[in-house]
């Protein structure tokens, strides 16, 4: 029969980045993967163009209000596309750092345990049934009114505001006071008190100690300073503020990040006193389901709190819980059943965010939609990788289109459909090689993927190299790790495995620097470079400082009397006034997240037209922002100083990259690799120990290679390499391996194996090993 709609999604003069005028047909209803190297169009056309453009459709269909915003949010650069359906994105977006947001409000899997406790729940004898919201710590009827629902409270302790009690009050015993003026105005004031500013603090009364420190009265003083002998010196009214009340008005109102995180370190966290850390009000408390409270069941693993959820006593209770189990299904199919509902959504990766929301969108019955994902496998173990295929099957089956911008060889080998584009980055990339059946690409002699795809030759053997000490950590006891004990060896290349929440990233995280053996520590993790399009890969790179003195030096800047700061678009004088030198503005959209537009009157440059009228080798600074690092290493190849930032980027394998990229553009992989380039253009003196987290996410396998050269030259040149990997090939080329595992959650935790690539692939109880075996010369 013979179907009314178009089956392909039909896209024509695709302009969006570096896409070179594609035309690409994509048929409907299948697993379609888009791959290619790292900036070579793959995402300009999934998300930029394809994805673009069903959201400015869907824009157009709201409301008069969206559509006058259409124009801002801008359409994207294409002929036309048909064929396209409504579309739902799911990115490796960070969440912010809320610390209210958790596992069960992005799930919402809270909302259904809520209404199971308010029409389900054990209530005391003759307590008053509550509605849903007085379960949530996020509302004012739920909330605890002491911690006012964090679960935590901030204390500080004599201790910690005085570290050092052999110093007397003026020599600076109470470290926690503020430096300058202000901590001598408060010693002045103590003295006019007629408390001893001179004696040790450790020889001090303790009422006069506990009264300086924690009183929370302001008494008011006359103060009569003794100052500069050449001064003139008033008396003034002081009023003095303790110690702890500095701390916690500058921690809870001050707007300086920089003094929030001073006072941060003179309080320690505790759970609060009143509701235990569970956040709720003891009236939610009080209620009961099987024998547990809300808070208890929350607090379990998802593979657990569903076994909990059995045996329902009435008929309300068995709709709820089995309404909860079909909803954690998906979640712990994706292997995350070692999550609990009140994790903070800050604590997980980019990678397990995006299976999260992914769980979701299998429980909302859609059909008919385009889902566009940006790498799902981000993150994953091998053996989870083989349940998110058969998840995105799920999504198919019910009827619904996957388009998938992947590098994993094996989500690939799943598809149905293959987009290759290239053949390169950036401006030697933008085409369609391949549009087809995954087979057909072997026949793409351009094509980096085919090599990797359906190369079938065994990887070198490789010498694995003799370290040359070793750096003992532990025991550690954290998170799920009870007691473990590692040891990592020294001048050499060491990978740590296992699936995702067994446990590496705890143990990692407790290498120091002041360990017997690691010398220097270079921790480069995903975090974002900024979070707003003001960072960009020139200003984080420092590279941005050597471009600025350039244009000063040219002969039109002196003459205008240009200075630096001129070209700086993060002070007033040569940016755009009107985005303030962001390049866009932040567009508020009703019941919609913001978005950023290209700023109407500079048009993304950044710049007024003044400043934009100087030229260097006839580019304006907002032309030379807008080079890629490869082309701007051609542009400045006589600048000593700038060629040596490009060149360790280019070593990275980020030569894609436009110099003025916004931060908010950048993925996590390549966050943590400009981080790196960063890194490597230092000067390295003596040991040390590099510690990378996942930094293969997000690459190509060609790029994989580019980077293992920079890491493994790292080794080479004496230095220590640690890394936490999923992907096998980089596993197979280290020098040892820390397997740990077994599983995620309670049942990780333990070092399952430990030794060269070649032993621990023959452990019989390593979840890694048999993926290991595989890629195993």
């Amino acid at each position: 029969m013979h179907s009314p709609h178009d089956p392909n999604v039909r896209v024509r003069g695709a302009r969006e980045h570096n896409l070179k005028g594609v035309d690409v047909d994509i048929p409907r209803d299948v697993l379609a993967v888009f791959t290619g190297v790292s900036g070579s169009g793959k995402s300009s056309l999934a998300f930029g163009t394809i994805y673009a453009e069903a959201q400015r459709r869907y824009f157009e269909s709201v409301a008069p209000y969206a559509r006058r915003l259409i124009h801002q949010v801008g359409a994207p650069k294409v002929g036309e596309i048909t064929g396209l359906p409504p579309a739902v994105s799911l990115q490796q977006r960070r969440s912010a750092p809320m610390s209210r947001s958790s596992v069960g409000t992005v799930t919402n899997l809270s909302n259904s345990l809520r209404m199971l406790y308010s029409r389900a729940g054990d209530y005391p004898p003759g307590a008053e049934r509550l509605d849903s919201d007085s379960f949530s710590p996020n509302t004012a009827a739920g909330a605890c009114p002491q911690c006012h629902g964090l679960g935590q409270v901030h204390r500080t302790t004599e201790e910690l505001l005085v570290p050092d009690p052999a110093l007397s009050i003026r020599e600076g015993a109470i470290a926690a006071w503020p430096g300058a003026w202000q901590g001598k105005n408060l010693r002045d004031i103590l003295d006019a008190l007629g408390h001893d500013v001179d004696r040790p603090w450790r020889e001090l009364p303790a009422e006069a100690r506990e009264w300086i420190l924690f009183t929370d009265e302001q008494p008011v003083v006359t103060v009569h300073p003794v100052r500069d002998a050449d001064r003139i010196q008033r008396p003034y009214q002081g009023t003095y503020m303790s110690a702890r009340r500095y701390v916690m008005k500058t921690f809870s109102d001050s707007r300086s990040t920089t003094l929030r995180a001073k006072a941060e370190r003179f309080l320690a966290a505790a759970p609060c006193p009143a509701c235990g850390g569970s956040r709720l009000r003891p009236e939610a408390l009080a209620v009961t389901f099987a024998g547990r409270t809300i808070a208890e069941l929350a607090a379990l693993p998802l593979t657990e709190l569903a076994g909990s959820l059995e045996g329902a006593a009435s008929e309300t209770a068995r709709v709820l819980t089995e309404d909860l189990k079909s909803r954690i299904g998906p979640v712990v199919e994706l292997g995350l059943g070692y999550l609990s509902l009140d994790r903070a959504t800050p604590t997980l990766s980019a990678g397990e965010l995006q299976r999260l929301r992914l769980a979701t969108q299998l429980r909302s019955g859609l059909f008919g939609v385009v889902y566009v994902l940006d790498e799902p496998s981000a993150g994953l173990h091998p053996a989870d990788t083989e349940a998110l295929l058969r998840v995105l099957a799920r999504l198919k089956a019910a009827g619904n289109t996957v388009f998938v911008v992947e590098h994993h060889l094996d989500v690939m080998r799943g598809a149905d459909w293959l987009v290759d584009v290239g053949p390169r980055a950036g401006e030697h990339g933008g085409r369609v090689l391949h549009s087809g059946p995954v087979a057909e690409l072997a026949t793409v002699a351009e094509s980096a993927t085919a090599r990797f795809l359906f190369d079938d030759s065994p990887a070198a053997v490789r010498q694995v190299r003799a370290p040359h000490g070793q750096l003992k950590v532990g025991p550690v006891t954290r998170h799920n790790l009870r007691g473990v004990t590692a040891e990592f060896p020294l001048g050499v290349f060491t990978a740590v495995t296992g699936v995702s929440g067994s446990g590496k990233s705890t143990l990692i995280g407790e290498i120091a620097e002041d360990l017997v053996g690691v010398g220097r520590l270079v921790s480069v993790d995903q975090r974002p470079i900024g979070r707003t399009p003001r960072s960009n890969l020139a200003t984080y790179t420092g590279l941005f400082d050597v471009v600025r003195k350039v244009f000063a030096a040219t002969d039109e800047a002196r003459a205008r009397g240009y200075g630096v700061g001129r070209f700086s678009f993060n002070v007033a004088g040569g940016r755009c006034e009107t985005c303030q030198g962001e390049g866009f503005v932040s567009v508020e959209l009703l019941f919609l997240p913001s978005t950023y537009a290209p700023c109407p009157d500079c048009g993304g440059a950044r710049y007024n037209p003044e400043t934009l009228q100087v030229a260097y080798r006839g580019r304006n600074i907002a032309q030379v922002l807008d080079l890629t690092v490869e082309s701007a290493a051609e542009f400045f190849a006589d600048t000593a100083t700038v060629a040596r930032s490009l060149a360790t980027l280019l070593d990275v394998g980020l030569g894609y990259l436009r110099l003025g990229q916004p931060a908010t553009e950048l993925s996590g992989g390549e966050a943590q690799r400009i981080k790196l380039a960063s890194e490597l253009q230092r000067g390295r003196r003596g040991h040390t120990l590099y510690l990378l987290d996942e930094p293969t996410t997000g690459l190509h396998p060609a790029d994989v290679e580019v980077l293992m050269r920079q890491l493994h030259g790292l080794v080479d040149a004496g230095h220590t390499v640690v890394v936490v990997e999923h992907d096998m090939s980089v596993v197979a080329g280290a020098d040892w391996v820390i397997d740990l595992g077994p599983g995620g959650g309670d049942a990780g935790g333990h070092i399952v194996a430990a030794g060269p690539p070649a032993r621990v692939a023959q452990e019989t109880g390593s979840a890694t090993a048999p993926y290991l075996a595989r890629v195993m010369p």
